[in-house]
């Protein structure tokens, strides 16, 4: 395939996301909740990969692994997401964000470009690993992709685990209103975005042995700058200081990223 081709299929690719997510923007108009895109990301993420796969000419091992990967990823982050946040009503960032904009017909508006168009943009950069990884180079995995295939298990063991150390200290009763400080929350702050920043990271590395991976080598830096400095670790960071005392001193004794032994007071 050549350069132009490819760039054809990628837009070709946004234009197909973008129109799946102005039906889920219908759904979230109809039913006042702007927040069910937030279980729709990991798909919208893997979506580029399945469609690649289904368009482009023959299917390496390298193809099938980045979208198996890929798929395997967005079915837990979706299910994780649909387990917590549906039947709670609209996630207080959207509803702030609804707020804002005065009414629902002008938030409706607002929404479809800066909430599901804008996600589905970046969803589509952050997976150009998923999409230029499946074109050209040796239909043999090499050793990037090895390295790729255990980073991704990294990631997608540390991101599962987090979550589900902190889903079962919610589900104890004992443990109302505490931080949980414990297991690997005790040796990074967000052990689930840290997971979320690895499995991209390892999907790009197998995306490197294709002709077109160099293409890709922004996506894991983009995913880890949003996961940091925008909608992840720093919008959640404001809201637990206000909503836990101690969360001052887990600051200065955890790590806010990485995984590091933790810090004594």
């Amino acid at each position: 395939m050549t350069l132009p081709e490819l760039l054809f299929l990628l837009a070709s690719n946004l234009l197909s996301l973008w129109t799946l997510l102005a039906i889920l923007w219908a759904v979230s108009v109809k039913i006042r909740d702007a927040s069910i895109i937030d279980i729709f990301w990991g798909p919208a993420c893997a979506f580029g990969a399945m469609m690649t796969l289904w368009r482009a000419d023959g299917a390496s091992p390298r193809d099938i692994v980045l979208t198996l990967l890929a798929c395997l990823w967005a079915a837990r982050l979706a299910l994780h997401l649909a387990g917590r946040n549906l039947g709670h009503g609209e996630d207080y960032r959207y509803a702030r964000m609804r707020e804002k904009q005065g009414s629902d017909a002008a938030f409706a508006r607002w929404s479809l470009v800066y909430v599901f168009g804008l996600q589905g943009l970046i969803a589509w950069f952050v997976s150009l690993p998923v999409q230029v990884g499946q074109i050209g180079g040796s239909a043999a995995l090499g050793p990037l992709a090895a390295m790729g295939i255990a980073a991704f298990c990294v990631g997608l063991a540390f991101e599962t685990i987090g979550d589900a150390q902190l889903k079962a200290f919610k589900s104890d009763p004992a443990n109302k209103g505490r931080l949980m400080t414990k297991g690997l929350w005790a040796w990074t702050r967000h052990p689930n975005y840290f997971g979320d920043a690895v499995v991209w990271a390892g999907l790009t590395l197998i995306a490197l042995e294709a002709t077109y991976g160099w293409m890709a080598v922004l996506s894991p830096v983009v995913m880890a700058h949003f996961l940091i400095n925008v909608s992840g670790k720093a919008l959640l960071e404001r809201g637990m200081e206000k909503k836990y005392p101690e969360y001052a001193a887990y600051r200065q004794s955890t790590s806010g990223f990485f995984p590091l032994p933790p810090r004594r007071p």
